[in-house]
């Protein structure tokens, strides 16, 4: 049993005089929800082509193990919803009363069921994206490639995606999705990996990612002007500008960063009204990780 089902090692690729993969190199568990985070023109979708075979690499390799890739198929507007996946569904050995079946189950997933019936010309561009990825279920693969899959989708769609895509790891299925923004990577993905100008810059979770830019802190409340006057030069920090006498301490939002804090706390005999924990924006996070230095 192979240990990674996606494993990338020293892909490159270019366009002419443009590098848009600079010896990229990725390894991603099986079940696991991967995002490959990166603004636009960063090389996601030229990732998204090669893992697919669409294009090939000019250097490195690729490496599934042994699973057979689901991803977008190309929809014909002149046919229903329903009738695009039943000849997908048809065309991967199903047989018919399967395939009716199976396609219902992922119009329905994907909350299209209401919208089966309609050629897919009349869906809206939410609609034919969410009907996109249910094609790149057909068949249940075990590792589903998705290029953008939140794009453009209203909450109730997206809502509707994370819950298919968090489903589908749970039951085994590696997905590996490309976005531009850090905020629906955080909610959907296990891990991210941040690409810019060809390379990856950053890796790990959605949390981790967050605390390697600063800004994090923890906001203190105290009951009265003494306590908050206390509290500041044990502390540091910034009072804040508003009657509520409260502190903003620098905090990066881990467990030992927190434990460290509540520690001075308690060893300072500060009494603590309330505590909370801001992490940066996702927009802040996203910008600081991808804008050249």
């Amino acid at each position: 049993m192979h240990t990674f089902a996606i494993s990338a090692s020293g892909l490159r690729a270019s366009f002419g005089d443009r590098t848009v993969l600079d010896g990229l190199t990725l390894e991603i568990p099986r079940g696991t929800v991967f995002a490959l985070l990166g603004a636009e023109g960063s090389g996601k979708t030229t990732m998204i082509r090669i893992l697919s075979g669409l294009l090939a690499a000019d250097e490195g390799r690729v490496r599934f193990a042994g699973e057979r890739v689901g991803r977008h198929s190309p929809l014909d507007d002149s046919r229903t919803g329903a009738e695009n996946l039943l000849l997908l569904a048809l065309r991967h050995g199903l047989d018919q009363e399967r395939a009716v079946r199976h396609a219902a189950g992922l119009l329905d997933r994907l909350g299209l069921a209401e919208a089966a019936e309609l050629p897919v010309a009349a869906y809206s561009g939410g609609m034919r994206r969410r009907l996109g990825i249910a094609t790149a279920l057909v068949g249940a693969p075990e590792v589903v490639l998705l290029d953008e899959p939140t794009g453009g989708l209203d909450p109730r769609g997206r809502r509707a995606v994370r819950r298919v895509l968090r489903d589908l790891a749970a039951e085994g299925v590696t997905v590996f999705l490309t976005t531009r923004h850090l905020r629906d990577a955080g909610e959907i993905a296990d891990r991210v990996a941040v690409l810019s100008q060809g390379r990856i810059v950053a890796e790990g979770t959605p949390e981790e990612l967050g605390r390697l830019t600063p800004g994090g802190h923890a906001h203190l409340r105290f009951a009265d002007a003494e306590e908050l006057e206390w509290a500041a030069r044990a502390l540091g920090g910034v009072p804040g500008d508003d009657e509520a006498f409260t502190l903003r301490v620098p905090n990066d939002g881990s467990v030992g960063s927190l434990r460290a804090l509540l520690a001075r706390i308690d060893h300072q005999l500060l009494a603590v009204d309330g505590l909370s924990v801001h992490a940066p924006d996702p927009d802040d996070v996203f910008l600081a990780l991808t804008t050249p230095g």
